[in-house]
């Protein structure tokens, strides 16, 4: 089984590419795939917030984590994102997804309504006791609130050796992932989300990496080593140049989307940033301003490229 220590770096999210009749682009969603496999990623996880999987039947649920496999052959781990608040329904895309080669298998803690940690507690411990073997990372992020406490996460480390990785959005919180990264030791590898906006305050807490859009991925790679092995500086130029289109983009989930996915068609990865209805449909004004933030981070690369 991967042990927490045997993922480091930045886990992008792959976005799901769509036609003009919105049917998935299969072709374009393993350009995606392989982009990330050349870039030198660990690993990439689908589909998920960022995929839009909310607008996924879950037979495409499942098809876009097969396409992953396939076009991967094992150059690099695929992790499946499972979520569903129906408990029943999330394991049996936990279980088809294990049965199709997924490395890892994901799940966002339901966070549709408000409920007691006891049933927060229920809920994850089933779901780990449905893939024993199969290691899982869990995601929270809980805008209503506090996400799961560190005496939950230690306890759930404890009693099921499948909870291996975990995924935390939120705000102020290098202390709490200190915390869990002392009380839980190497049982659980821990990662900063929402589109890498924390990780220059955790990386020197001791996070294993971080799970941006597929966009800016191979920019926070190269922003997470730097900072890992000690060059600050260079780690800082980097990062403040490539934050404001982060930073924008993150103000709304479906902008996020469009965003993105102009980005990847700025760079020649994607052949539209078509999104699911309902979409984010930019003004104008949005509009040219996204554009000219993707065009500043194209710059970037090339600068990167030669300075870094």
């Amino acid at each position: 089984m991967i042990n927490a220590s045997d993922l480091t770096g930045v886990i992008p999210i792959i976005p799901t590419p769509f036609l003009k009749n919105e049917e998935i682009d299969e072709a374009s969603l393993r350009g995606l795939v392989e982009f990330a496999i050349t870039t030198g990623l660990q690993a990439v996880c689908l589909p998920a917030y960022a995929s839009e999987f909310y607008k996924l039947t879950d037979t495409e649920r499942l098809l876009v984590v097969e396409i992953a496999i396939h076009q991967s052959v094992g150059r690099i781990k695929i992790i499946a994102q499972s979520n569903s608040p129906s408990l029943r329904t999330a394991i049996k895309l936990a279980q088809a997804n294990v049965v199709a080669g997924a490395d890892i298998i994901s799940l966002a803690v339901p966070r549709l309504f408000s409920l007691p940690q006891a049933s927060i507690e229920s809920y994850l411990r089933d779901f780990l006791d449905a893939i024993p073997d199969t290691p899982v990372l869990v995601q929270d992020f809980n805008p209503g609130g506090a996400s799961l406490s560190v005496p939950l996460i230690h306890s759930l480390s404890v009693a099921h050796a499948n909870f291996k990785f975990l995924k935390l959005e939120e705000p102020l919180c290098a202390p709490k992932f200190a915390e869990i990264l002392n009380t839980t030791g190497d049982r659980v590898g821990v990662f900063e989300g929402w589109g890498g906006l924390y990780m220059m305050e955790l990386i020197p807490v001791g996070i294993n990496g971080a799970m941006p859009g597929l966009a800016v991925s191979d920019i926070l790679q190269k922003v997470f080593t730097l900072r890992r092995n000690g060059f600050d500086q260079q780690a800082f130029e980097i990062f403040e140049r490539v934050m404001p289109q982060i930073f924008f983009s993150l103000q709304n989930m479906e902008l996020f989307h469009y965003a993105e996915k102009e980005l990847l068609v700025a760079r020649g990865l994607l052949p539209n940033s078509f999104c699911r209805k309902a979409a984010y449909l930019p003004d104008e004004s949005s509009g040219n301003y996204i554009r000219e933030l993707n065009q500043r981070v194209l710059q970037l690369l090339k600068d990167i490229e030669v300075n870094y």
